[in-house]
């Protein structure tokens, strides 16, 4: 373990990060897929197509990272909006995908999860989901958390749903309501909260993503549209967190030369 450990330490040095200043949780908003298709004349699913050849870059390169967790926006609860043939070709490029990385994935001992709304995904893509989660749930690489018909208001109305039921039940009182209780009803309340959110394709909004647990993320946005962000897009992230001095919402005492 101490010789991976300093494998790890040895690839992110190569890097010109510094080890004991890594995230240990990005998030990551994959935006403008469409749009980079567009501007080449091509069909919007092409962008996605693209999008998840860039993901598996991404996903390897957080591994070798060392990070503990790699959340993505995969699908929202707002993309249903979008066109019957754009949905159903997202719906068909993720259970594809799955079923061409799960080995690999397993190889390389990466742990799939899954955050969202699952019961409203097809059939066939929630169990395929289901089922690399559950293949990969001891693996002691990087947890690979795919936000799929995620939506960070439904994600806290699900919280609020279920205490509220607990507490028609008589199993809590209302006062035992505060912070920790409902973040241990969130989707995946053992994650730790994002260090570092990345959001691509130069928008500076969160979309709906993650709007419980990026209370206190560092937010990193890039022009570059999601195709063509590559392990070194990651890394200008990575380098530009680790020169921030993160508060949360304190006063930190800096040092006057």
């Amino acid at each position: 373990m101490e010789c991976a450990a300093c494998d790890v330490n040895a690839y992110i040095s190569s890097k010109g990060l510094d080890p004991a200043k890594m995230p240990a949780h990005v998030a990551i908003i994959m935006d403008g897929n469409g749009r980079w298709a567009t501007s080449k004349g091509k069909n919007r699913l092409l962008g996605h197509t693209q999008g998840y050849h860039t993901l598996k870059q991404i996903v390897y390169e957080s591994n070798r990272l060392g990070l503990t967790c790699l959340t993505v926006y995969a699908f929202s609860t707002e993309n249903w909006r979008r066109s019957g043939d754009e949905v159903g070709g997202l719906m068909t490029l993720m259970l594809e995908a799955m079923r061409a990385e799960i080995e690999e994935l397993i190889q390389t001992g990466i742990r799939v999860r899954v955050s969202g709304r699952l019961a409203e995904l097809p059939e066939d893509l929630r169990e395929e989901l289901q089922a690399a989660s559950h293949r990969t749930k001891h693996l002691p690489g990087l947890i690979f958390n795919l936000a799929i018909n995620y939506g960070g208001r439904a994600e806290v109305v699900d919280a609020v749903r279920t205490i509220c039921k607990a507490v028609e039940n008589g199993e809590l009182r209302a006062e035992d309501v505060n912070e920790n209780l409902i973040h241990d009803h969130l989707y995946s309340p053992d994650l730790p909260d994002p260090d570092l959110l990345i959001r691509t394709a130069g928008e500076l909004r969160l979309s709906n993503f993650l709007l419980w647990e990026t209370a206190y993320s560092e937010i990193y946005v890039t022009p570059v549209c999601w195709p063509d962000f590559d392990p070194s897009n990651l890394v200008r992230a990575i380098a530009d967190f680790q020169r921030r001095t993160r508060k949360f919402g304190t006063v930190v005492e800096e040092a006057i030369s």
